[in-house]
C-alpha cells in the first residue's frame, strides 16, 4: 500500500459537521435552535405588503418571538431571563434569516430599549420597567440619535433639567436639529422611550444621561394611542429598506418625568439637585455609559455575516448547477463555477466570510465575558469596544459586497425578489451606518492604535529606545520607510515554486499583514508629533490631513485580526483532510488581502515584483482546489434552502439542466437534431 499522502483536492474529504461546529461557535446549539424556529411561516418575510402591512406583520412576529421564548436570554433570571449575554447575541443574529426588519424590530425592543434599562438602570428600574419591555407590553424606543447629531452623541441638543422644587426632570427639545430621529418604534408602536439628554442640575451640565420617558397612551387592547402631552412625533416615511420597522422622530416640549426615571447606574441626582457619580471623569463616564450598549454593534456585525453566508450559499449552489457555453465537449455546456472568473468572484468572498465569522466568534466570547462579569475591567471593556469597532465595519461592508457580487453571479435570476438578493441589498444597506457609521468606527480604532503605540514608546527603556532608533535607521536604508519587520527577510530565489511555498507559509502571511499595520501606524504617529503643543486649529488640520491614512490602518488592523482568528480556529481542527481544505481557504483570505494592497507592499519595498506575481498566481492555483469543496464549505455554514428561501437555491436549476440535457440527448439519439450551419460549412469545405 502506498504511504504517499493524498494531496489532490478531489481526494480530500471535508468534515462538514466539524466545520459547522467551528463556524457556529460556543453557542452553536442555541443558534441552530433559533435558526430552525425561524422556519415557522408566521415569522417569514412576506413580499408585496405595503408599509402599513409590513409594520403590522413585523409587530405580530415580534410578539410571536416572545411566545417562543427567544428574546429574554440576556435578562435577569429573577425576571424570567437566562443571564446569558453571549447566547442572546448569537440567537439574535439569526433573526435576520426570517426577515431583517424583524431582527431590527427585536433589536430596538430588547437590544436597545431593554438593554439600556438593564445596563444603565439599577435594580429598581429593572423591577419597574423591564417586565413590560421583556413581554412587549411596552413597546419601546431608544432615543439617542438626533437630526443634527448622529455619531457625535456627546453634542446632542436635548436637555434634561432638574427641578428640585418638584423633584422632576424637564425633558426638552430646544431646536429642530435636536429632534430625535430614525428612532425605531417611534412612528407607530412605541409607548415609552429611553431618551438620551444633557443632564443639567444646579446650572451645571453633567453630560449625556439616559431617562425613561413615557411617550404615548396605551389603549385598552394594548396598542399605542395618541402622544402624551408635550410629546410630538413624525413618521420618517418610506425608507430604502426595513420598512417593517416604524422609524420616526420625537420631540419634547418641557415634558416632566420623576427624578427616579433617571437611569442612574453611572450618575445620580439627589432630591436637592446634587449630582454624584462613581466615575469622576465626565469623559470616561460618557464612554462607559455608551460602552454598555456595544451589543448593537456586535450583533449587527454578526447579522451581516449571516446574510453574507446565505447570499454566498445561494450563489455557489446556483453556480454549481447553472451551465453556460460549451467547452471541452460540444454537447455539454460548462458549469459556471468551473470558470476561473466565477471562482474569482465567489471563492475569495467565501474565505472572507469564514474569516469574518471566526473573528466574530471571538468578539462574541469577549462580549459574554464582559457582560457576564467573568472579565469586566475597564481594560476589558475598552478592548471589547475596539474589537467591535473594528469588526462591524468590515462585516457590514462585506455583506454589501457579497450580496452584490452574488446577485451578479446569478444573472437575471438574482434580480428576482424571490431569490432574496434585492431585498437583502435594500435592508442591509443601512447596517453600514447605524449603530456607528463605519468610517467613524474605524477612526476610533485608528486612534486606539495610535494611543497604544504612544504608550509603548513612552514605556520603552533607554536600551529599547536605542534599539528602536537603530532598527529604524536600517529600515530607512533598506526601504525608505519605517518599521521593517521580517517580511522581506523571506528571500526571492528567482523560483516561482519556491516563492509560492514561502507566501503560503502562515508566518510569512502574518508578517506581511502585521508589517503593514505597524508601519502605517508608526508613520502616522511620527507625522502627528508636530501636533503636540501646537494650537488647536493647527493640530486639528494636521490630524485631518492624515485621517484617511488612519482609517486605512484601522481597516488593515481589522483584516489582520480576521486572519489571526481564522488561524486560531484552524488550529482546533483535528481531521487532516478538513484541516488542509480550511488551510487553503485561510491562505486564500490572506493572499487576497495582500493582493488587494500589492501597491503598498511594492512601493514600500516589502515584497519584490517576483513575489507580487507569485501572490496572484498562487491564488489562481488555490481556486480550483477550493472549487472542489465549495458546496461542502457552504453546507457547513448551516443554512438549508428552506432557511434561505431563495428559489434558485432549491435545486430547480439542476433539474432544468437535466431536462435540457435529456431532451438534446434524445434528439441526437433519434437523429432529429438539425445540423448547425457551422458544421455544414465545414463539411462543404472538406468536400471542396
Amino acid at each position: 500500500m502506498s504511504t504517499t499522502p493524498r494531496t489532490a483536492a478531489a481526494d480530500l474529504t471535508l468534515d462538514t459537521a466539524a466545520v459547522a461546529d467551528l463556524i457556529d461557535g460556543r453557542w452553536r446549539d442555541h443558534r441552530r435552535q433559533v435558526r430552525d424556529l425561524l422556519l415557522d411561516d408566521r415569522l417569514r418575510r412576506q413580499e408585496g405588503l405595503d408599509v402599513a402591512g409590513q409594520r403590522a406583520r413585523v409587530l405580530e412576529q415580534a410578539r410571536a418571538l416572545v411566545d417562543l421564548g427567544v428574546v429574554n436570554r440576556a435578562f435577569p433570571k429573577r425576571l424570567g431571563g437566562d443571564e446569558d449575554p453571549g447566547g442572546n447575541i448569537a440567537g439574535f443574529e439569526e433573526l435576520v434569516v426570517a426577515d431583517p426588519a424583524l431582527q431590527i424590530k427585536a433589536g430596538v425592543q430588547w437590544g436597545l430599549f431593554g438593554a439600556a434599562i438593564l445596563h444603565l438602570g439599577t435594580e429598581r428600574h429593572h423591577d419597574q420597567f423591564l417586565p413590560g419591555a421583556m413581554s412587549l407590553d411596552v413597546p419601546g424606543c431608544f432615543a439617542m440619535t438626533e437630526t443634527g447629531h448622529g455619531s457625535d452623541v456627546a453634542a446632542i441638543g436635548t436637555t434634561a433639567t432638574y427641578d428640585p422644587q418638584t423633584q422632576e426632570f424637564e425633558i426638552h427639545t430646544p431646536f429642530r436639529g435636536a429632534w430625535k430621529d430614525y428612532i425605531g418604534n417611534a412612528a407607530d408602536h412605541g409607548t415609552a422611550a429611553v431618551v438620551f439628554a444633557q443632564l443639567i442640575t444646579g446650572g451645571v451640565n453633567h453630560g449625556v444621561h439616559a431617562f425613561y420617558v413615557p411617550i404615548r397612551q396605551t389603549a385598552d387592547d394594548g396598542t399605542a394611542g395618541p402622544f402624551l402631552e408635550g410629546v410630538t412625533g413624525e413618521d420618517d416615511g418610506i425608507k430604502g429598506g426595513l420598512n417593517g420597522v416604524d422609524n420616526g422622530r420625537l420631540a419634547f416640549d418641557h415634558v416632566r418625568v420623576p427624578r427616579e426615571n433617571l437611569l442612574n447606574r453611572y450618575g445620580d441626582v439627589a432630591e436637592d439637585g446634587t449630582y454624584s457619580s462613581p466615575i469622576e471623569s465626565p469623559g470616561r463616564r460618557f464612554f462607559t455609559m455608551l460602552g454598555t450598549l456595544v451589543q448593537g454593534r456586535v450583533s449587527l456585525g454578526g447579522a451581516a455575516v449571516v446574510v453574507s453566508k446565505m447570499a454566498l450559499t445561494t450563489a455557489i449552489r446556483y453556480g454549481s448547477e447553472r451551465r453556460q457555453f460549451t467547452g471541452a465537449d460540444d454537447d455539454v455546456e460548462t458549469v459556471l463555477l468551473d470558470y476561473q472568473q466565477h471562482q474569482r468572484r465567489l471563492l475569495p468572498l467565501l474565505a472572507r466570510v469564514y474569516a469574518a465569522q471566526f473573528m466574530h466568534n471571538q468578539l462574541g466570547q469577549r462580549f459574554h465575558e464582559v457582560f457576564s462579569g467573568e472579565h469586566d475591567t475597564d481594560g476589558d471593556r475598552q478592548d471589547l469596544e475596539t474589537l467591535a469597532a473594528a469588526s462591524k465595519p468590515l462585516t457590514t461592508w462585506l455583506a454589501m459586497e457579497t450580496i452584490q457580487s452574488a446577485r451578479e453571479a446569478c444573472g437575471g435570476a438574482g434580480y428576482l425578489a424571490e431569490n432574496k438578493f434585492v431585498s437583502w441589498h435594500q435592508d442591509m444597506d443601512v447596517y453600514t451606518t447605524f449603530e456607528g457609521d463605519n468610517t467613524v468606527l474605524l477612526q476610533l480604532v485608528g486612534k486606539r492604535l495610535l494611543t497604544d503605540f504612544g504608550r509603548e514608546m513612552a514605556t520603552m527603556d533607554v536600551a529599547g529606545a536605542v534599539r528602536w532608533v537603530a532598527d529604524r535607521a536600517v529600515d530607512m536604508t533598506l526601504h525608505r520607510t519605517p518599521l521593517r519587520r521580517a517580511a522581506q527577510s523571506i528571500q526571492d530565489w528567482g523560483s516561482s515554486a519556491r516563492s509560492a511555498g514561502e507566501i503560503r507559509d502562515a508566518d510569512a502571511q502574518r508578517e506581511l499583514l502585521e508589517d503593514r499595520v505597524e508601519s502605517m501606524v508608526e508613520e502616522i504617529a511620527l507625522a502627528l508629533r508636530a501636533a503636540k503643543g501646537a494650537p488647536q486649529d493647527v493640530a486639528q488640520a494636521l490630524f485631518n490631513s492624515h485621517q484617511h491614512d488612519l482609517i486605512e490602518a484601522a481597516r488593515a488592523h481589522g483584516e489582520l485580526l480576521q486572519w489571526e482568528a481564522f488561524t486560531e480556529a484552524l488550529n482546533q481542527v483535528k481531521d487532516p483532510d478538513t484541516r488542509k481544505v480550511l488551510t487553503w481557504l485561510r491562505d486564500l483570505f490572506g493572499l487576497v488581502t495582500i493582493e488587494k494592497n500589492l501597491s503598498w507592499y511594492l512601493i514600500n519595498g516589502r515584497i519584490s515584483a517576483q513575489r507580487a506575481r507569485t501572490v496572484t498566481s498562487y491564488i489562481n492555483r488555490l481556486l480550483p482546489r477550493l472549487r472542489t469543496h465549495a458546496l461542502g464549505l457552504v453546507e457547513a455554514l448551516g443554512y438549508s434552502d428552506k432557511h434561505i428561501g431563495a428559489v434558485i437555491g432549491t435545486g430547480v436549476e439542476a433539474q432544468r439542466q437535466r431536462d435540457a440535457q435529456d431532451y438534446l440527448r434524445r434528439r441526437r439519439a433519434a437523429g432529429d437534431e438539425p445540423k448547425s450551419e457551422k458544421n455544414v460549412k465545414k463539411d462543404q469545405k472538406k468536400q471542396a
